[in-house]
């Protein structure tokens, strides 16, 4: 219940918090975030792979916020295969960056991806995988905040990729 009642402050504060943007070397916050979990996995069945993670300009903690919270579900959602594979990388496109997670977990039936981003909306039961069903909200509202999109796709059993957009 506490961790809820925190989540759920960090989310109504995103609307008010004032955005203090500079450059963010997005490859050093992916990797300090990447090297967390796998410590904690201590095991040698997971490979991440990180590809080019293009800078940005952006509000240096919530987008560590960002990558924490779709970081953390990757590992958590690929966390009961015997082979963790994730992949984690940027395209630059015309107005913007693409910034993507893949990860090789349960997945989810694409039919209910509208319910991801909402409060509390979960695709899975709370027995199988633990959270508060707030960490996507997050993502979604300071993806906004910083004028960004963020999607996700996957299949049952195949995985997920999320995706963002952040402006040039």
């Amino acid at each position: 219940m506490g961790q809820l009642i925190d989540d759920l402050l960090d989310f109504s504060r995103l609307g008010r918090k004032e955005m203090i943007c500079n450059d963010c070397d997005m490859d050093t916050i992916v990797r300090e975030i990447v090297q967390e979990h796998v410590l904690q996995r201590g095991n040698d069945s997971t490979e991440v792979i990180i590809r080019k993670l293009h800078e940005t300009r952006a509000d240096y903690t919530m987008i560590t916020q960002v990558w924490a919270n779709l970081i953390s579900n990757a590992f958590k959602y690929a966390g009961k295969k015997k082979q963790v594979h994730i992949e984690i990388g940027s395209v630059e496109e015309e107005k913007s960056i693409r910034y993507y997670i893949k990860d090789n977990g349960v997945g989810f039936d694409p039919t209910y991806k509208h319910k991801l981003f909402g409060v509390f909306q979960r695709l899975h039961k709370v027995e199988e995988f633990s959270g508060t069903g707030v960490g996507l909200a997050i993502v979604q509202r300071i993806v906004a905040r910083h004028h960004g999109k963020v999607w996700a796709d996957a299949q049952v059993d195949q995985g997920a990729t999320f995706y963002f957009t952040l402006p040039k």
